[in-house]
């Protein structure tokens, strides 16, 4: 080895390699610099890189032959051969190496805010500071009932709770969150409980100069809490030259401490978690029976066990409707009982007319709370207005920006309207912020169909980690690259293990392929099952070979469906003018 070595630094292999490599790296180096300046293509650089790589290879040979006599000048002929070899090469590689990856689809963030209005704001969760950690509910609380009173100034953009909340406990700097929130103030403070006595800290920050513009500590008895809320409410309002709407509703301060606590356990959405909250709610409702959000709250927990099984629906909906009329009752300005009775209406029986009367009466109401624009949204599109659909999803993530499910509607709308790019890049956006949201990954399939992009779309649909929905994907895709037999392969399969979960998915798969009598067959057992999808067959892209059939309309018709059926639902929303967001149509 050691005479090895010897030899070759005898032919002066080491010195011209090392000697090479450094000028190499100082040359890319100088190049990466101008190329940033002046924004060249990255296929500039690359090229450079690969004719660097290949010189090495060139320069080492060179070193080897001359090396030894060092004085031997390079002949003609070894000249044209060293070009030679340089522009083959670099040609075979630039044709056969592997080109950069597209950017990860999932890795892309959100559209930009352009523009930051000065009336934007973000409450993180105020800190529990108290000796018993197990007091974090009410922390956690406090801070979202503020958030919820705030979102009540029309003029106001509160971005909501899932988003807001998102950063508790990560040592994140402000003037990040602010960025990532497209908000121009934070709202930040700390709670210490300590039998009935109560300090609370709060502070507004200007993120954008990183500057406190107002601070303020109170240290009162727990029975003031309702009042420390309106004192916050009414300095960041001050501070920010608008109007608060309206006081934060007081009640007993033992039922609000232990409404707080169900709502924590009820948020939980486990068995063991719905059964405590309830307990917790019903000891509320004792001491203050006429307090609307702990009506709302049950009526969230019985609709949340109903959906998980827990519950016959039928019996879940009863139960549900019956706390959301004493929640109205109650409070008959408290937006959450109308946004619950529209999602009944919308997803449960099918009522469009109902859910909408009920969802204009919500966003009345609240109209900044991004959990009602999308589900308003998502009602917009059934009803085949797609406009306003998009319009009430784009401002309900502009209001919850880092919220998945509100990127997903969206998306969906982008789809449906035949907005392909756009649905793509807001189904990447879901990937990014839950890379395992279920169904997301087979409908950026589709949507990447829909802007032709087979393969693409292929490998988003293999990526699909629910069978269900994977399944629905592949038969589409696969027909659409004239892959007849794994077509036919994967509709078998997905017959053959979801035909009652999945009847009126598995139509749409056979209307995509043309086999309109067969589609019309499981339309006609997606009626039978009670598939609660039949509630988007008017706006469904893949139904576009069945709207010529003479048995469509009636079909539609005898569904509520069809076209002039929709058009007779009113439903109209007027959403508040703040910085980036645009009226409803």
């Amino acid at each position: 080895m050691t005479n090895f070595w010897g030899r070759l630094k005898q032919r002066k292999l080491v010195q011209w390699s090392v000697a090479y490599i450094a000028a190499a790296f100082a040359l890319l180096g100088g190049v990466d610099i101008v190329a940033n300046r002046f924004a060249w293509p990255d296929a500039i650089s690359r090229g450079l890189i690969i004719a660097a790589c290949v010189g090495l290879v060139v320069t080492m040979l060179l070193a080897w032959y001359h090396g030894e006599r060092g004085q031997q000048k390079i002949s003609n002929t070894e000249i044209l051969s060293l070009a030679l070899v340089l522009a083959l090469g670099g040609g075979l590689l630039w044709r056969y190496a592997p080109a950069p990856p597209p950017a990860d689809a999932t890795a892309m963030a959100p559209k930009p805010q352009t523009e930051v209005s000065d009336r934007s704001l973000a409450v993180l969760p105020f800190v529990n500071r108290s000796a018993d950690k197990s007091q974090e509910y009410f922390s956690d609380g406090i801070s979202e009932d503020m958030l919820n009173q705030l979102a009540k100034v029309p003029e106001l953009k509160v971005i909501s709770r899932s988003s807001s909340f998102s950063f508790k406990g990560k040592d994140v700097p402000l003037k990040e969150i602010a960025s990532t929130l497209g908000v121009a103030y934070i709202l930040e403070g700390s709670v210490q409980r300590a039998g009935n006595t109560l300090r609370i800290s709060a502070q507004l920050v200007d993120a954008r100069r990183d500057v406190n513009v107002w601070s303020q500590r109170w240290d009162r008895l727990f029975d003031d809490v309702f009042a420390i809320q309106d004192e916050i409410a009414g300095a960041v309002v001050k501070q920010l030259k608008l109007e608060l709407l309206g006081k934060a509703r007081a009640i007993d301060p033992d039922a609000y401490a232990l409404y707080l606590q169900a709502r924590q356990l009820g948020g939980q959405f486990s068995r063991a978690g719905n059964e405590q909250a309830i307990v917790l709610v019903m000891k509320v409702l004792e001491i203050a029976p006429g307090y609307a959000p702990a009506w709302d709250l049950l009526a969230s927990i019985y609709l949340n066990q109903a959906s998980n099984g827990l519950l016959p629906l039928k019996d879940g909906v009863r139960l549900a409707r019956d706390a959301i009329d004493h929640a109205a009752a109650a409070d008959p300005g408290y937006a959450p009982v109308y946004a619950k009775r529209g999602s009944i209406e919308m997803s449960l029986t099918g009522d469009l007319a109902a859910a909408a009367k009920n969802y204009e009466r919500a966003l009345v109401l609240a109209p900044g709370d991004a959990d009602i624009l999308v589900n308003a949204g998502a009602l917009a599109q059934r009803l085949g207005r797609l406009d306003l659909a998009i319009v009430l999803g784009e401002a309900a993530v502009a209001r919850d920006p880092i919220n998945a499910g509100g990127y997903y509607n969206l998306a969906a709308a982008y789809y449906t309207d035949m907005r392909p790019e756009d649905a793509v890049a807001a189904y990447a956006t879901v990937l990014r912020l839950s890379p395992n949201f279920i169904g997301a990954q087979s409908n950026l399939g589709l949507a990447l169909l829909q802007e032709g992009k087979l393969e693409a779309a292929m490998a988003a649909v293999l990526g699909e980690h629910e069978e269900v929905f994977r399944l629905i994907v592949l038969p589409v895709v696969y027909h659409a690259l004239d892959r007849k037999a794994d077509s036919d392969t994967t509709l078998a399969e997905l017959i053959g293990k979801y035909e009652k979960e999945a009847p009126y998915n598995i139509a749409y798969v056979l209307a995509y392929r043309g086999d309109v009598d067969r589609a019309f067959t499981w339309l006609d057992k997606a009626q039978e099952y009670g598939d609660p999808g039949l509630t988007d067959i008017a706006i469904e892209p893949l139904f576009q070979n069945l709207k010529q059939d003479p048995r469509w309309l009636p079909l539609l018709r005898k569904l509520g469906r069809a076209p002039e059926q929709l058009d007779k639902i009113p439903f109209k929303v007027t959403l508040p003018q703040t910085a980036g967001e645009v009226a409803a149509p």
